[in-house]
């Protein structure tokens, strides 16, 4: 019980592994990554024999930006008979909790396409065999452990589980979205992402309901500015582009032909401020803490950029930074991060005004 599989995005692995190290070392567990390029998962192997339970019980998911997806690894399959997965499978039944779903899964790039469909496959007969020999209830349940069987290749792979309370609720960490087919881009999607990612139900009701106004930086075409209004809210729309017209329509979007940058809100009660522009996310943070010093927002969903190289260590000066200012200046808060799967060279960060 040394070692936890993270699903991470394709290309990000080395920025997955840097971030599970670095929160691993300070709860004192250490270890090493194992990294295959472009695959879309890590290992992290800790030198102590119950290194990757600590980790499930003292590190919180939410604290990882860069992983999808984790579970403990309870045994490694090792040239399972491919006529008979189901028993190697079942031979390790007896390190298993008392589970409410399983989940068979494997990497997420490219070389992994074939396999994934074949996990799909194989997940009917062994739910079947895990509900005969009592690991699995006789019906799904979401509030119990999730056991995992991560294939590497069609012989070999990972059994394991996650907490219910302490990963993500969805297969591999991806949430699949309808893309809305009057939404002005696809962008629209990162910040229904977010809104699910970041906020529970109840969450979502308190924070981000209908009446509520709300100004989107950078808002053209109008992608976030959609999710905004599709929730009720009223929206101050700053960007020098052209808002689309269907938004404009709606009664709820004022446009404004302001440099997000320079943009000083109308309203002096706005509860919510986005941002997805396309600039240096060191500015976009000072932007950020700026607004929530000097008071003119209670909660933000926006992004950060991130360079091609030392983008954890990017990552980590700038939620450090706008966490800083803040404490500064006496704004208490909460920050959560996340490497969404609607994003790609960006991470997704929201920021909640305390009481």
């Amino acid at each position: 019980m040394n070692k936890v599989l993270l699903h991470c995005r394709p290309g990000f692995e080395k920025e997955c592994a840097a971030e599970i190290q670095d929160l691993a070392a300070e709860l004192e567990v250490f270890g090493f990554p194992r990294v295959i390029n472009n695959s879309g998962f890590v290992i992290f192997e800790g030198y102590g024999p119950e290194d990757g339970r600590i980790l499930m019980e003292q590190l919180s998911f939410n604290q990882l930006v860069f992983a999808r997806s984790w579970f403990m690894v309870l045994a490694e399959l090792k040239d399972m008979d491919t006529e008979d997965r189901i028993s190697a499978v079942m031979e390790h039944s007896e390190l298993l909790p008392k589970a409410g779903m399983l989940w068979v899964e494997s990497g997420e790039g490219d070389e992994y396409r074939s396999l994934l469909s074949f996990c799909r496959k194989f997940t009917v007969p062994l739910r079947q065999a895990m509900r005969s020999s009592g690991v699995l209830t006789k019906k799904e349940h979401d509030k119990m452990p999730r056991i995992h069987l991560f294939l590497t290749d069609s012989g070999n792979g990972y059994l394991g589980y996650s907490r219910s309370d302490n990963g993500s609720p969805f297969y591999m960490g991806i949430e699949r979205l309808k893309f809305p087919s009057d939404a002005p881009s696809r962008s629209t999607l990162k910040l229904d992402e977010a809104f699910s990612v970041f906020l529970t139900k109840e969450e979502q009701e308190e924070r981000a309901h209908s009446g509520m106004k709300a100004v989107d930086l950078g808002a053209c075409p109008g992608g976030w500015t959609y999710q905004l209004v599709r929730r009720g809210m009223f929206v101050e729309a700053i960007d020098n582009g052209e808002m689309a017209p269907s938004l404009m329509e709606t009664g709820q979007v004022k446009h404004y032909s302001v440099d997000g940058f320079k943009h000083e809100p109308i309203h002096t009660n706005n509860r919510w401020l986005i941002c997805d522009m396309v600039e240096k996310p060191d500015r976009v943070a000072s932007l950020m803490a700026r607004w929530f010093i000097n008071g003119w927002c209670h909660d933000a969903i926006f992004n950060l950029k991130l360079p091609m190289k030392q983008r954890y260590t990017m990552v980590s000066d700038c939620l450090n930074q706008l966490s800083s200012a803040l404490r500064h200046a006496g704004v208490r808060h909460e920050i959560k991060a996340k490497h969404l799967y609607h994003d790609r060279e960006e991470i997704t960060v929201y920021v909640h005004r305390r009481k």
